[in-house]
């Protein structure tokens, strides 16, 4: 994706362009809203209605169903949203009307009243959708090709990130549970208020970033409309479609509209992919497009499991666990810790193991050892799924006792984070290097897919345990995890023969792409 040049002479902060850090402060605060107001949807969901502070009363199936829903819409809607951007708007005006909608959507779920809660929500995708994937390549732009700070102002960015997450889940997590869970989605809206009043101000330092491109660069790359016009002249992509769809079709009448829409989806995805390897034209560039798609397998198994953090182990700390401490907390909180709090733990943990496993890894390379994209990917499964290790012990420890103490789920996330922080930061890098040049676009859409598919897995994992049981959910993602990660390591040497050297001949650089907490973003 294109940017104007900036310009040599912009005014510059710390050793990086003023643009940076309006962008810096626009992210902090939209990170703000959306995890503070993810740390306590679920628990607002399964709150009694009864209650001083009431919820609305669902059962935890119902609760992780809509949230798997909310946060797998989340991330498929980034792909049309980074489609406005390049046919339509650039990316500048889509931040900016991404940011206006998600002040909008987090002021209406204020209001107590079911509309309100269903169009916030909507109103949410929408924003997000159009904001995350453009915001981070407006950061990009702002530097010129091969300048030595882009990968530090990228750091910068992310610090940002994390710290909008982490204060969030302690700051809105403490209102809702407190004072009222309306109270803490409206603190959300007026955070996202701050970051696009920033914004807005900001645009002055904006001028030469995430504009329309022209309407030659708009016509290059891959056309979806002639994937799908080949289709009809390829017999056996086309038979398998046409199954697919037929299965999507008695998914709907089976499973609902919903389930029927997804599945529709999916068979279109599969579709063109399909269609795109058939596209291709040697056999290194097939052999990667392979590899790339167990990357995609990869990327779902673990944000399958690691979403289960603002679902089931979210409901597992407000109702299992024993979160008493022998003093009372200022503002009313009283000697009892928020459920929400612990989901501050991930971005706590990010900052603190962030550049160590980052030069671990380093290290390990210029050692020689293996540090290939794909090993790192499948260890971080591993350690990921480790974590759940912790969480069995906790529920069996709340079977003996009633309760389980608040070091369980300490130990899960710096777990699920060390696994994070050894995969996610990868994945998109992979699979970027794998993907036909002219397919790049196309593909980081699928990989948004794959997140969201990923996403919407945890929900329905986490709706299960209600039927299964904690012990059984636990154990069951801990054993798939650690199996299908170790049948990647086992078969490590042949897909690495199918890379052909794409990640032979790379030099360590001196900082290593940075990531966002539980979530991914685009550098193009």
């Amino acid at each position: 994706m294109a940017n104007t040049a900036p310009p040599v002479n912009q005014k510059e902060l710390f050793g990086h362009p003023i643009g940076l850090f309006i962008l810096f402060f626009t992210e902090m605060w939209e990170r703000f809203s959306y995890y503070g107001m993810r740390a306590i949807l679920v628990l607002y969901l399964v709150s009694a209605t009864t209650e001083g502070n009431a919820g609305l009363g669902w059962t935890q199936v119902e609760a992780l169903a809509l949230y798997g829903w909310y946060t797998m819409l989340v991330y498929v809607v980034s792909i049309p949203g980074g489609i406005l951007a390049d046919k339509v708007f650039g990316q500048k005006k889509a931040v900016l009307i991404g940011g206006i909608i998600l002040v909008i959507g987090h002021g209406i779920l204020a209001v107590e009243e079911m509309w309100a809660f269903y169009t916030g929500l909507g109103l949410i995708i929408a924003g997000v959708g159009l904001l995350k994937p453009n915001i981070s390549t407006m950061v990009g732009g702002l530097y010129r090709e091969g300048d030595i700070r882009r990968d530090k102002g990228f750091t910068i960015f992310y610090i940002g990130i994390n710290v909008g997450a982490f204060l969030s889940s302690i700051i809105v997590g403490t209102v809702g549970e407190v004072y009222g869970w309306h109270y803490g989605f409206g603190l959300a809206g007026i955070a996202m208020a701050l970051g696009l009043l920033v914004y807005l101000w900001g645009q002055k330092y904006l001028t030469n970033v995430g504009n329309l491109l022209s309407k030659v660069e708009r016509d290059e790359g891959a056309s979806l409309g002639k994937l799908f016009a080949d289709l009809f002249n390829s017999p056996m992509q086309l038979v398998i479609t046409l199954i697919l769809f037929g299965g999507s079709i008695w998914g709907m009448f089976t499973m609902g509209i919903a389930y029927g829409v997804l599945f529709i989806f999916l068979t279109l995805v599969v579709a063109m992919m399909m269609m795109v390897y058939k596209d291709l034209t040697t056999q290194v560039m097939k052999d990667r497009y392979v590899v790339m798609l167990l990357s995609f397998i990869l990327v779902i198994v673990f944000w399958g499991a690691f979403e289960q953090a603002g679902g089931l182990m979210n409901i597992y700390a407000l109702d299992n666990t024993n979160r008493t401490i022998p003093f009372n907390l200022p503002l009313g909180i009283g000697n009892e810790i928020p459920a929400s709090w612990f989901q501050s733990l991930n971005a706590m943990f990010i900052i603190i193991f962030g550049v160590l496993v980052a030069n671990f890894w380093a290290k390990r390379k210029l050692k020689s050892k293996e540090a290939s994209s794909i090993f790192k990917m499948a260890i971080g499964v591993i350690i990921m799924g480790f974590g759940f290790v912790f969480m069995v012990f906790a529920a069996l420890q709340f079977e003996t006792n009633g309760s389980s103490a608040m070091y369980w789920l300490v130990f899960a996330y710096l777990f699920h984070t060390i696994g994070e922080l050894c995969s996610s930061p990868v994945a998109l890098s992979f699979i970027t290097k794998l993907a036909p040049v002219k397919y790049a676009s196309l593909m980081m859409g699928v990989y948004f897919a794959a997140t969201g598919l990923g996403n919407k897995v945890a929900g329905e994992l986490g709706a299960f345990a209600a039927e299964a049981g904690d012990i059984a959910i636990f154990s069951g993602i801990t054993i798939f995890t650690v199996t299908f990660a170790s049948i990647v390591l086992i078969m490590l040497k042949p897909l690495k023969r199918l890379t052909h050297g794409a990640e032979d001949n790379e030099r360590e650089m001196m900082e290593q792409e940075p990531y966002e907490l539980a979530d991914t973003e685009i550098k193009r």
